[in-house]
């Protein structure tokens, strides 16, 4: 039953699911030649965080003139961006065309878990590059015209970045595989899809208000009267100090235009990460024990940032789902239908006095898993929808035992590869990002979008 139940509202749910995530930043120009930058990442199993400095990103054109694009260092969980897209940076740039961009970093702060102990733990290592500034060439170049926009997305590929042993267990050594493109505010690759904060401001003369993110970055965020909103909120009614989600374009100023806003909770604290066990295993949840990838405020004790945590959500009964608003969300996602493996945004209250954290609402976030395709598990129903099967050796894989399967409709976008019947013949990993719901006690991913690893 609650197989076909899912299957009556997978499109509304994929139409609606828009990404959701947290951080960015972003100057204003004044219309000047700009370039934004957008960060993405294809993870390692069982690595959870991969917190790396980006010192400076530079670019260089076509006559071997230099100009920096990054110059305040930033520091970027590539370990949270599975298939989700961040603002990095934004900055003014002369015109002309660029055929390269170099990276340099510092050492970074691997996470990992231990997905054999009961309940898994968390590991942490201090990883060692084996080169701290990396040159990376545009596949095609990118052409910034007078008063133009262009954008630089980077994908930092921890699976082949991150050195292993005979074992297969990470050794610290980072040797960094950065693929970048040139790409538009206008493309499906050009957009944010990963911005979550708290709101600051709000300015209704200019249609724009102020997000601060966990990680102490500001943006604004830009609405016009194709904005959605969830429930009965608009610009007038957002809540300060509430937590906001929005997905949208950068503009020319350095500001996102929100093509969706969603106000996750009224609360003026959550933490975020992937559920990594439950008790009971079924039925509703009294405890689970969960990864925290972000928090605002900065919390202390056992719910800071980069904690493995059991907490108690017996009396939380405010369920939803990402970007989703209307009634039929309580019967996908509900305290009998978390699995592990899901992200999710617990909000609450937060206790600076007593370092305690209590939750009301839990929501369900859009996510990325990776890995490789399953032979002969493709299945087309009609044109692009049906189903794969992924086989990974990270957290859904451990979940599944196995392989698990990732279900498409006519609405899911495809990258590098031509629709779900073209998958048969793909032979690198697959990253899958949507939603990840509880079937019959095992994960499954519902994709909004699917890519094909360059």
């Amino acid at each position: 039953m609650k197989r076909y139940f899912l299957s009556l509202i997978w499109l509304p749910l994929l139409v609606m699911s828009v990404a959701c995530g947290s951080s960015g930043s972003g100057d204003a120009s004044n219309g000047s030649p700009a370039v934004f930058v957008t960060g993405e990442d294809a993870p390692l199993p069982t690595v959870v965080s991969f917190n790396i400095t980006l010192n400076t990103i530079t670019l260089t054109n076509q006559s071997g003139k230099t100009v920096t694009v990054l110059s305040q260092a930033t520091t970027v969980d590539f370990g949270r961006l599975m298939g989700l897209r961040s603002l990095l940076g934004f900055s003014s740039v002369p015109a002309g065309t660029y055929t390269s961009a170099t990276f340099n970093m510092a050492s970074p702060i691997i996470d990992y878990i231990n997905l054999s102990a009961n309940p898994p733990s968390l590991g942490t290592m201090n990883g060692t590059l084996t080169n701290s500034s990396v040159t990376v060439s545009f596949p095609q170049a990118m052409v910034v015209g007078n008063n133009g926009l262009a954008g630089l997305h980077m994908d930092f590929d921890l699976r082949d970045s991150l050195q292993t042993d005979q074992t297969g267990q990470i050794t610290g050594m980072v040797n960094p595989v950065i693929t970048i493109a040139a790409v538009s505010a206008t493309d499906e690759e050009g957009e944010i899809t990963d911005f979550t904060g708290a709101l600051v401001s709000t300015d209704t003369m200019h249609n724009t208000f102020r997000m601060q993110g966990p990680w102490g970055f500001q943006e604004t965020i830009a609405v016009n009267a194709q904005t959605q909103y969830n429930g009965t909120f608009s610009l007038t009614s957002l809540p300060t100090d509430g937590i906001i989600s929005v997905v949208g374009r950068v503009q020319a100023d350095g500001s996102i235009l929100a093509r969706a806003v969603e106000v996750v909770t009224t609360d003026a604290a959550f933490i975020s990460g992937r559920i990594l066990q439950l008790t009971p295993s079924s039925g509703p949840v009294q405890n689970l024990t969960m990864f925290i990838g972000e928090e605002l405020p900065a919390m202390s004790g056992n719910f800071a940032r980069g904690q493995v945590l059991t907490f108690d959500v017996s009396q939380v009964t405010n369920y939803d789902v990402c970007f989703i608003d209307n009634w039929l969300t309580n019967f996908v996602f509900n305290s009998s239908s978390l699995v592990a493996g899901q992200r999710i945004f617990v909000g609450g209250t937060w206790d600076s006095t007593t370092a305690t954290f209590t939750p009301d609402m839990i929501s369900l976030r859009r996510q990325g898993v990776v890995g490789q395709l399953t032979p002969n598990s493709v299945s087309v129903t009609n044109g692009n929808q049906g189903s794969f099967k992924l086989q990974n050796d990270g957290l859904l894989g451990w979940v599944a035992q196995g392989p698990f399967t990732v279900n498409t409709s006519n609405g899911t976008t495809f990258i590098n590869v031509s629709g779900l019947s073209g998958l048969s013949s793909a032979t690198p990993p697959i990253t899958a990002s949507g939603l990840v719901l509880d079937v019959a006690g095992q994960p499954q991913v519902y994709a909004q979008r699917v890519a094909v690893r360059p």
